[in-house]
């Protein structure tokens, strides 16, 4: 009889259980349940009335689905509302709507580079970033997180050559910056464009909440392009890449993961819309978030906890071990908090944590259960 052409599964299963790295899926309700400092809705706007009423509203108009491709029939008169809102908002001259951040990432990264370009990528980029730069067949030179020096010293080796510096504005693990200023000097001087993941940014940096781009004086260069999601501070799902026109439009007419998905949906599309709306009538709310992460940091760190410094929302507290993290983690949704927990091979650096994630309707009471949950709970080094 034919070997099962899978079996190889159980086997790669069995080494995931033994390494402690099995991820499962854990349906939450529509109400109640724990306190949550996991997610990304980093301004509160996901169940705002007016952001669900919008979503709703757009999906009676236009339907639960976007019918087609963006280039068929899955553009609406909302994606085009949405886009030119989005790049009024952030500075930029043009936008594009995709169906995720990671969509948005691919697009935007296979499209500005190809096979005779050098991609100079943050070692600490998100997965999306990495996945684009494989699927570009771009030659990719990987630097130091953080480290303008080598991304200097790497275009310089390669001069006169078609090149782009890819890197987050906020790293999504210890919720660090980019020196995007300094990033900015360095690709100007060697005529290479800098294209940059905004998504833990929007909404939390800038002017009200306008981006890390906005904030660094970068929104609207001509070499300059960013990438959002609309799953975080707008509270629903979807992407964008803003930037120039004309880059915009050559994603429109070369990016994979633009030309050949399902446009976003547009109860999606209307309800960031709305969010996006909420939060330039309310640009104290970013202010809120950023406080409360300071809070965070501020308790913990004084509870004897190591914890990186907050550049935006997300606050990340060391443990001891891969094991420790998770089993930290299980105990806090065990009393009610819910945390999120970064180990290896997530984690580059090899340090596990749980991830920490400020909101801008958090209470002051819940940030105090918060803390007295995680000091509580946590494992003995």
């Amino acid at each position: 009889m034919p070997k099962d052409p899978f079996d190889w599964i159980d086997d790669a299963s069995r080494r995931r259980e033994r390494a402690g790295l099995v991820r499962t899926l854990r349906p939450r309700g529509a109400d109640g349940g724990p306190v949550d400092l996991a997610g990304n809705d980093y301004l509160g706007l996901t169940r705002r009335p007016e952001v669900t009423e919008a979503a709703a509203a757009a999906a009676r108009t236009w339907g639960a689905g976007a019918t087609g491709s963006r280039l068929v029939t899955g553009s609406t008169a909302l994606h085009a509302e949405l886009e030119r809102e989005l790049a009024a908002f952030c500075g930029f001259e043009a936008a594009l709507v995709l169906s995720s951040g990671y969509a948005a990432n691919l697009a935007a990264v296979t499209a500005l580079s190809g096979r005779e370009a050098l991609i100079v990528s943050d070692a600490g980029n998100h997965a999306s970033i990495v996945d684009g730069c494989r699927l570009s067949r771009a030659e990719t030179a990987v630097v130091a997180h953080a480290d303008v020096d080598a991304v200097r010293k790497t275009l310089e080796a390669h001069p006169g050559r078609r090149a782009v510096t890819v890197t987050d504005s906020v790293f999504s693990v210890d919720g660090d910056a980019a020196p995007l200023t300094a990033l900015a000097e360095v690709c100007a001087e060697a005529g290479a464009g800098l294209l940059v993941d905004d998504a833990h940014g929007l909404g939390v940096l800038g002017d009200g909440g306008r981006g890390a781009l906005h904030s660094a004086g970068l929104a609207g260069r001509s070499g300059v392009v960013a990438t959002v999601t609309l799953s975080k501070s707008l509270g629903s799902q979807g992407g964008a890449v803003l930037g120039p026109a004309r880059v915009i439009d050559h994603l429109v007419n070369t990016a994979r993961s633009f030309i050949f998905d399902t446009g976003l949906a547009p109860a999606a599309a209307g309800g960031a819309l709305a969010a996006l709306r909420v939060l330039r009538r309310e640009p104290a709310l970013p202010a809120r978030t950023r406080a409360l992460a300071r809070t965070l940091h501020r308790r913990l760190t004084g509870e004897g906890f190591t914890a990186a410094r907050p550049d935006a929302a997300v606050v990340s507290v060391h443990a001891p071990s891969p094991e420790a993290a998770v089993r930290w983690a299980a105990d806090c949704r065990a009393a009610g908090l819910a945390v999120g927990c970064f180990r290896p091979p997530s984690v580059p650096d090899g340090i596990s944590r749980i991830r920490l994630t400020a909101r801008a309707d958090l209470t002051d009471q819940q940030v105090e259960r918060a803390v007295a949950t995680i000091v509580g709970t946590a494992p003995v080094s």
